[in-house]
């Protein structure tokens, strides 16, 4: 038989079986996927899967997909790709109880009024106007309807999240209520009566908690907490009446959940400093010092938490010129400062607080205390007037002075408690009985179960969440996983912990921290030298002066010895300048150093460590086969 023959048809023969492979595994094992990445962040979680076990009635899942229309996008067209098969792989999961449909909204289709009538939103794809939709659309037995109008390809992270948080909330319509008292604008104004126009925007933080839960602002006054609030939200509690206090402290002992916010030093508190009285801090500083007594805790008074090693990097202009400077007050909580055994704090992998404070255990308390967020023992106390008044930030660098221990910012406490007010309600007015509480409580009717932060600015946008633009959307970019500790913080308050696996995938920057040990022994050195300087300074500075004062004070001249005494100084300080820069450029080498490594390391160790085990395999193979034979 001719060889070539043979050879030819082994050819095609090979190629109709790749193709014929190929099909079958596209059309087949498209829910078939394999996650390396090192956090598993395409990987249905266990939260979802519990939530899908748990469907008591059938969801109906849309998604609106212009496919046809993303042929020329790749982004959106791959992305929608990746959409559809994560939400295959939630059907294959729920058993029957939840049901796809993959609808390709076409110009001028009722599929598209379709998705138009739900709040799909358009996303525009050339000046001519064509337009397509990606979007997702839930429906439960009773009709009701939860959408995302618009799915991002800049948020894939957070996909799993907004589709299993959608299919919970189609199967429990009823919201649990959240009540809410603080003394910072955490939820948005009401509109302007004469416009009509919104005044304020909710903070991000407390958007999530609307996508969950019913929201009931109370007064700061508030003298009751109605029966139906599920958990109790405290923010910034600055002042609050004793009537407050009280029934905070009855609805805690009567087994309401709490969480309480509290803050030795509030940034987003908008109090100004008295200009009768300069010179003094205003107030900015909140506590439940009366409730914190009876929970066996306190927060330590008129102290800020700092450590350089978690500080967060600022730009400052400085004398010498703009400058990255660590900030002590604002820390950046990773690795083992937040709890990996609490379902609270175990999946998050950064936590941005401001200026936050300490929690102690009483010596004589009863409860059980659980650290969620502690600093490493590089930690100290800031006197908090200082941060306020001390405007440079290499100057609280300076003075800090580590302590050597570890402080609590957040934690939960559970036990059984006493009443802050074992007499009963509070008096109205001085000298009159208020009236009896029949329901009151001078003693927990079982343990308790609060958590208490000592942080309010963690909550605040700044610290946590950047904003960008898809179409005419505002999508929220969070660099921290402060809103999902607030999230999560409320539901394992409620007792749910399935959405809680969700909330924080994978940690998305990962940062260098050899090149930030780097830059803190460089910074340090710099600033000995800086201080060695200013010495100087003050030393020359008082020799000019006893040299002037031994003058007449006629002839302003420099004598022989002032002159030669400047000289020596002027020398001084161009030598002290070329080691300050010295030290900078030693800075730049070992970061530029460390880049080089790590870009050998990725491009051209790994091939090299290849084609090594390739030409040893290849030198050692006829050996073996002559060994063999």
């Amino acid at each position: 038989m001719n060889r070539r023959l043979v050879t030819g048809t082994g050819l095609i023969v090979a190629l109709a079986l790749f193709l014929t492979v190929n099909i079958i595994a596209n059309q087949t094992l498209t829910s078939l996927r394999l996650d390396l990445t090192e956090n598993k962040l395409y990987t249905l979680s266990a939260g979802s899967r519990n939530i899908l076990g748990q469907l008591a009635e059938p969801v109906t899942l849309r998604l609106y997909f212009s496919a046809k229309a993303f042929a020329d996008v790749p982004q959106l067209l791959n992305y929608g790709k990746r959409v559809r098969d994560m939400l295959e792989e939630y059907v294959a999961t729920a058993d029957g109880k939840l049901r796809l449909q993959v609808i390709d909204p076409e110009p001028f289709s009722e599929a598209e009024d379709e998705a138009v009538a739900y709040g799909v939103r358009q996303i525009p794809l050339s000046g001519s106007g064509d337009q397509g939709y990606l979007g997702v659309v839930g429906t439960n037995a009773t009709d009701d309807v939860q959408a995302l109008p618009l799915l991002s390809p800049e948020r894939e992270d957070a996909l799993e999240y907004e589709v299993t948080k959608m299919i919970y909330a189609l199967a429990h319509p009823k919201k649990r209520v959240l009540g809410i008292i603080s003394t910072l604008p955490v939820l948005a104004l009401p509109p302007d009566p004469m416009t009509g126009q919104p005044r304020s925007q909710d903070w991000t933080s407390f958007a999530l908690l609307k996508e969950l839960y019913d929201l009931k602002e109370m007064s700061p006054d508030t003298k009751t907490i109605e029966d139906d609030i599920d958990t109790l939200l405290v923010v910034h509690p600055k002042d609050l009446p004793p009537d407050t206090l009280y029934a905070i402290d009855q609805f805690v002992l009567k087994g309401g959940k709490a969480l309480i916010f509290v803050d030795p030093l509030a940034e987003q508190d908008p109090a100004q400093p008295n200009p009768e009285t300069p010179g003094v801090a205003p107030r900015l500083d909140s506590n439940l010092a009366p409730l914190f007594e009876k929970w066996g805790i306190k927060l330590v008074a008129d102290q800020v938490v700092g450590d350089p090693v978690a500080a967060v990097r600022v730009n400052f202009r400085s004398p010498r010129g703009q400058q990255e400077v660590s900030y002590l007050p604002w820390l950046q909580m990773q690795g083992d400062t937040l709890n990996h055994e609490d379902f609270i704090t175990n999946e998050l992998n950064s936590v941005n607080v401001g200026s936050a404070g300490a929690l102690e255990a009483l010596p004589d308390a009863k409860t059980k205390v659980t650290p969620l967020i502690q600093t490493a023992t590089t930690s100290g106390f800031i006197e908090r007037d200082s941060i306020i008044f001390v405007r440079d930030p290499a100057g609280l660098l300076e003075n800090f002075k580590s302590d050597g221990k570890r402080h609590v910012i957040a934690m939960r406490v559970s036990g059984e408690v006493e009443s802050a007010f074992p007499e009963g309600r509070p008096q109205a007015e001085a000298g009159k009985q208020a009236a009896p509480d029949p329901a009151y409580l001078a003693r927990s009717k079982q343990a308790i179960n609060v958590i208490v932060v000592a942080d309010t600015d963690l909550l605040a946008d700044r610290f946590w969440v950047r904003f960008s633009s898809f179409g005419d959307m505002r999508i929220p970019e969070p660099f921290g996983n402060n809103g999902d500790f607030l999230v999560n913080a409320v539901d394992n308050l409620g007792g749910n912990d399935d959405l809680i696996s969700l909330r924080s995938r994978g940690q998305y920057t990962r940062p260098f921290e050899v090149v930030q040990s780097i830059q803190r022994e460089a910074e340090a050195q710099f600033r000995d030298r800086q201080r060695a300087l200013q010495g100087q300074l003050a030393e020359l500075e008082k020799k000019l002066t006893s040299l002037q004062g031994e003058h007449d004070g006629k002839d302003m001249l420099l004598t022989p010895e002032q002159k030669t005494e400047l000289e020596g100084f002027r020398q001084e300080q161009l030598r002290t300048r070329k080691e300050l820069r010295a030290v900078q450029h030693e800075l730049d080498a070992n970061i530029e150093g460390l880049g080089s490594l790590v870009k050998f390391v990725n491009t051209a160790l790994v091939p090299l460590l290849i084609a090594l085990l390739a030409i040893l395999v290849a030198v050692l193979k006829p050996g073996a086969r002559r060994a063999a034979s």
